[in-house]
């Protein structure tokens, strides 16, 4: 009943070269694309060192040679002009041979360092967009109203302006500000350049202009001052939206960031906080699961999840597995088998002897196998930072030639200050920043309301080229819940008694297939049991099953186990790896395997064999009944394919995809599952790491992989694949390792979702191709003076317009019909 338990031994699913090292560095200070892709060129600039920056997480994954410290690695980050410090599990590593109590501490430390570290950065943007927000909407007014009607100007009116603007311009633009003289201390430039250089441009000659330039006629119209060659006018309205704008899209990345490593940290935290040592005399005595040391023998009890990787010594023991495997099915352990740490004990008691412990276990190497597949993911950089390499310089150099150009033709300084500021003004990066975060913002608010969560821009620019899409069986097609698939029966027997006594026999079991058999027995016995199986049964076992029936009535055992209905079983006895027996209505009942009832003297009749036989090639597990010397029938249990599965699977080849079946389940339940679904292509077998394997395999085919899984087993191939798709029931560890988080049941958002990231991607690609066009086409009329930094600033506003009029069309898009209605129901709350 119960399947085997692989005895395959806990080693690192993935060995780095003998001659190298893994550190894992956190991150401080980057503010776009750019800056991790110089931070990684500049740990590469060192010898024998390969390093991968992950923007999103705030990570660096590097390997370099042992001798090389961490600090040589910190200060070549430092010099770029970024902080970063080694994170818990590099620590831990480096601190193996420490005390176990210091080592747990110092992983800790890290561990709440930088959790601290990404809350108090969201903290820190949060503040200032309040308070550009609060000065943004009265400075807009006042700056525009003052600028174009002179005549409603008022006494003092060029300080209040002034104390609307310092704060949006000096203390909630600080980080653009701060970032920028990091830059140009270390000679480099990004948008946060351009945007401090445009913010100081246009309160500097806002402030210049008020008090000495705008001393013309209170009279004159709005097209005279547009037309106004000194170019006085105010542009403080610019430095405010470029401030808000940004600051916006900078705390929504922020949040993101500080999320995505929350879900490892609570995994990390999730194994076992304290483990039971046996000393050799034999006693017992609680230590910190970090104190455990490979070669400690220690005990785990039914309920408690096993400590560490290891052998067990004496003891057996179903084992849930399918946090690590994603089998549904509970494995044995018996003496001389290998178990897994972050695994649970279900029936018995193991003693286990340590082999692996801390960040040896694979339960470790599964958690930093997802971090370096999200690294290796950092090479897709947002498009407006790759560009913006080459833009930042040409926009700067641009307005320093126009200024110089106008002062060599013999143009007046206000002439010349004017061209130039309007060159800064109508690059100034605000469509440009909005391009991405914008159109985010909209199709995760209408994923939303379809079940689907977009995590990131790296989940857009995958989507357009998926052509493969793999799907985790268990929990991902499947409902990963185990149900009665057939019954069939022996002459004599029916099926309403086979289900009563096999019920009864089971519910006294934590099994999952007994828990499967049990839900059956009740929901379709449960209620005839009330009053007695008469009907349903022979003179010859009416009487019996009238006084089991009231038997379990009258002494309440049913009560007292929570049987419910069904009648108790007495002397219950679980048979690991077998089966159970005990005793129902004075009859001896045996439930199992075929090898068990034959051990009891009734050995399986021909009958049953080719049903039996059926039912295993089809995948399902099994179970045989018999009681008074006999087999009376045979169960099969099974997990249950999702309705939706066929299709979503249709669908999915409707969009051109071709769909795979990947499992760590075995070959035969495997092909059931797919021939159910539609899928023609099956990967079996497969262990966490082998999965991700798969994933990089196809990729190496040529194949553009989408993954779509639910549990810690399919993170690594998550964060592998091109796009990874998580269903928001799975776990944490999953949904973190995922591009899009599913939220919906109906297996069909899987398609959904792939349609809304590419019109999402296709948005932004419209957003970008219209900010940059603009710039172009605006850039050389700001130059040569055909356009007053006033109409600059209102086409500069008006892309920007433009642009969320764009992102904002992403609210109508709509799903096939018959999900339109689901799609607009209540669903739970889903935070990634």
């Amino acid at each position: 009943m119960l399947s085997p338990l692989r005895t395959r031994s806990a080693g690192p699913p993935v060995a780095a070269p003998p001659a190298t090292r893994e550190v894992e560095l956190a991150i401080e200070g980057m503010s776009c694309a750019a800056c991790a892709v110089r931070i990684e060129k500049k740990l590469n600039k060192l010898d024998h060192v390969a390093a991968a920056v992950n923007y999103a997480t705030a990570t660096a994954w590097v390997t370099a040679p042992p001798a090389l410290p961490v600090e040589a690695l910190t200060t070549a980050i430092g010099n770029a002009g970024y902080t970063a410090w080694p994170t818990g599990s590099t620590a831990a590593t480096a601190g193996a041979d420490a005390a176990g109590a210091d080592a747990a501490g110092a992983e800790t430390a890290e561990t709440e360092d930088g959790a601290t570290a990404a809350a108090r950065h969201a903290a820190y943007l949060r503040r200032r967009l309040i308070v550009a927000l609060i000065f943004f909407v009265p400075l807009t007014d006042l700056s525009l109203t003052l600028s174009l009607v002179p005549s409603v100007r008022f006494p003092g009116w060029q300080w209040t302006l002034v104390a609307c603007a310092a704060p949006v311009a000096l203390w909630a633009a600080w980080p653009f500000h701060r970032a920028a003289l990091k830059n140009a201390r270390h000679g480099t430039s990004s948008m946060d350049t351009l945007v401090s250089l445009g913010i100081i441009a246009a309160c500097g000659w806002s402030v210049y202009a008020m008090f000495f330039l705008d001393r013309g006629p209170a009279g004159e119209s709005v097209l005279h001052q547009l037309s106004h060659g000194s170019g006085g006018g105010i542009y403080l309205e610019v430095a405010a939206s470029v401030t808000t704008f940004l600051l916006a899209g900078r705390l929504y990345e922020a949040r993101a960031r500080r999320t995505a490593g929350a879900a490892m940290r609570e995994l990390a935290a999730a194994g076992a906080k304290d483990v039971c040592v046996l000393t050799p005399d034999g006693t017992e005595h609680q230590i910190p699961a970090g104190r455990l040391r490979p070669g400690d023998m220690f005990v785990v009890r039914p309920g408690e999840t096993i400590a560490a990787d290891g052998e067990v010594l004496f003891g057996q023991s179903a084992v849930d597995r399918s946090m690590m495997t994603g089998e549904s099915v509970p494995g044995e352990a018996a003496e001389g088998d290998s178990v897994v740490g972050g695994t649970i004990a279900l029936t018995g008691r193991l003693v286990v002897r340590a082999v692996k412990v801390g960040p040896d276990t694979q339960l470790a190497h599964l958690i930093r196998l997802v971090e370096q597949a999200q690294a290796d993911k950092a090479s897709i950089q947002r498009l407006a930072d790759r560009i913006s390499g080459v833009f930042v310089p040409a926009v700067l150099i641009s307005a320093a030639l126009t200024l110089a150009g106008w002062l060599l033709a013999g143009g007046t300084a206000e002439h010349a200050f004017a061209a130039g500021l309007a060159v800064l003004i109508i690059a100034c990066p605000c469509a440009l920043g909005l391009a991405t975060p914008a159109a985010l913002v909209a199709a995760c608010g209408r994923g939303a309301q379809l079940g689907i969560f977009i995590k990131g821009y790296q989940a857009l620019e995958s989507s357009r080229a998926v052509d493969t899409v793999v799907l985790d069986k268990t929990g991902t097609v499947t409902t990963g819940r185990m149900s009665l698939a057939g019954v069939q029966t022996v002459a004599g027997t029916s099926r309403a008694e086979l289900l009563r006594y096999a019920g009864a026999v089971e519910q006294a079991s934590e099994h999952a297939v007994a828990a499967a058999i049990t839900a059956a027995a009740e929901a379709e016995t449960g209620a005839e049991a009330e009053t007695g199986a008469e009907a349903e049964t022979g003179a010859g076992a009416e009487t019996g099953a009238g006084a089991e029936t009231g038997a379990g009535a009258e002494t309440g055992a049913g009560a007292e186990t929570g049987a419910g209905p069904l009648p108790a079983a007495l002397s219950f006895r679980a048979l690991p790896g077998l089966g159970a027996r005990g005793t129902v209505g004075g009859r001896e009942v045996v439930v199992g395997r075929a090898a068990l009832l034959a051990e009891s003297g009734m050995p399986a009749p021909a009958e049953l064999a080719g049903p039996c036989r059926a039912w295993e090639e089809s995948g399902c597990t099994t179970v045989l009944v018999g009681w008074d010397g006999a087999v009376r029938g045979a169960l099969a249990v099974s997990d249950t394919v999702k309705p939706s599965a066929a299709a979503a699977v249709a669908e999915l080849r409707a969009l051109g995809l071709h769909p795979v079946l990947l499992t760590g389940d075995n070959e035969a339940t495997a092909r059931a599952v797919a021939a159910a679904t539609g899928i023609d292509e099956v990967i079996a077998g497969t262990l966490p790491a082998g999965k991700a394997a798969v994933v990089r395999d196809l990729q190496a085919r040529g194949r553009s992989v989408a993954m779509v899984g639910d549990g810690v087993n399919d993170a690594p191939a998550l964060a592998a694949a091109g796009l990874g798709l998580a269903l928001g029931s799975g776990t944490d560890v999953a949904i973190c390792a995922a591009d899009l988080i599913l939220l919906r049941d109906d297996l069909q958002v899987v398609a959904d979702a792939i349609k809304l990231a590419r019109g999402t991607f296709r948005t932004i690609r419209r957003n970008l191709a219209w900010a940059f066009s603009y710039n172009l086409a605006a850039l050389p009329l700001a130059a040569l003076g055909f356009l007053n930094p006033i109409v600059a600033s209102a086409a500069m506003t008006l892309s920007s317009v433009f642009v969320v009029w764009n992102s904002l069309r992403l609210g109508r898009f709509r799903v096939a019909g018959p999900r339109r209605d689901q799609a607009a129901g209540p669903r739970r709350d889903q935070t990634a």
